[in-house]
């Protein structure tokens, strides 16, 4: 397949996302990439083909200087996006959606015919009480999950698309709902925010090492993953295609028994309403960052369908669930590049994550 010359925006360019983004753009020789973050990695460096721009989304003139980067693009991609409450709970939300805000802004003024907008799995919410649990393809109805802030977030930055796209019918939207990603450079910033010092790294490691013989688990736990670089490559594709609408992203789904077998382990079932109530005392004690709301939306989390993904994209999974599982594991229990004394993040407000 021949493409034009062409230029893309991503913005988020420095998260995890936007490493397995940046890496499959760069095979293709025909796109010039411009990367958007608050502060570029400090071994980037401009080339012909890619340059750093530095900008943060909550500044007041956000819109402007952005619009500035996106003139002559043909596409942008919105990766940026905060995962936890840290300190400031009010912080997350006006990154995620003041930033959405903007970058929709920006689009519109600087004409760029293209969106990518990085959604989520947590769209979908929880299945309906009484119904089935089975893979939900693009057609499940958008319901945010009542207990989690991050699901609510995605569903309101999927509402600002729907009012984007009625008012601007010749820019392609496409949403990517992308299952939990996973890239070994990550693990340390994972760590932080939804560890702590209630899973230490003593025990990360005898579990890397198959010493732990039982693995505790919600009972039900089922859990999908999709690596940073396969990721990369589906957004990238999207962008080829100029794939409009909704796809989702992820590799296959996991059980308890083969989550425990990733660690060379049996699983342990345990009620969730036991595990809920643990991990919200840990939380509150500032022992463990993950809040309820992420336990809830992990345990409620229907199965993605990708069967679009691979129709229409033509696209699959190189790192299975149980091997990106692994690479996480691996690099939560070794050494953290960014290694020091931090304290856990404060509790949130109830219900938040």
């Amino acid at each position: 397949m021949t493409h034009r010359p062409r230029t893309v925006v991503v913005v988020g360019a420095s998260g995890t996302v936007g490493s397995g983004l940046l890496d499959a753009l760069r095979e293709r020789r025909e796109v010039t990439v411009r990367a958007v973050c608050r502060h570029p990695p400090e071994d980037a460096r401009d080339g012909s083909r890619l340059t750093w721009h530095p900008l943060d989304l909550l500044a007041a003139d956000a819109a402007d200087r952005l619009t500035e980067v996106l003139r002559g693009a043909q596409a942008v991609v919105h990766l940026a996006w905060a995962i936890q409450p840290v300190g400031d709970a009010s912080t997350p939300r006006s990154v995620d959606l003041d930033g959405t805000a903007a970058v929709l802004d920006a689009t519109e003024r600087a004409g760029v015919g293209h969106l990518v907008f990085l959604s989520s799995q947590a769209v979908y919410g929880p299945p309906p009480p009484g119904e089935p649990r089975r893979p939900v393809d693009e057609a499940w109805p958008v319901r945010a999950h009542p207990g989690s802030l991050y699901s609510r977030d995605k569903v309101a930055a999927e509402e600002m698309l729907d009012a984007f796209e009625r008012a601007h019918p010749q820019v392609a939207v496409t949403r990517v709902r992308a299952a939990l990603v996973v890239r070994a450079g990550s693990a340390g910033r994972m760590r932080r925010l939804f560890l702590g010092p209630a899973v230490p790294s003593v025990l990360l490691r005898a579990l890397r090492a198959g010493r732990v013989p039982v693995l505790p688990l919600p009972s039900g736990l089922v859990l999908q993953l999709v690596h940073a670089d396969d990721l990369g490559r589906a957004v990238a594709a999207a962008l080829d295609r100029r794939l409009t609408g909704a796809v989702n992203v992820a590799a296959d789904a996991l059980g308890p028994r083969e989550l425990a077998a990733v660690a060379g382990a049996r699983p342990l079932p345990v009620p969730r309403p036991v595990v809920r109530a643990v991990l919200g005392l840990l939380h509150r004690l500032h022992v463990l960052g993950a809040t309820t709301g992420w336990f809830d939306l992990a345990v409620d989390a229907p199965v993605l369908d990708t069967g679009r993904a691979h129709r229409e994209l033509g696209w699959s999974p190189a790192v299975d669930t149980a091997r990106a599982a692994r690479i996480l594991l691996d690099a939560l229990a070794g050494p953290d590049p960014d290694d020091g004394p931090r304290p856990v993040s404060a509790p949130a407000a109830p219900g938040r994550g």
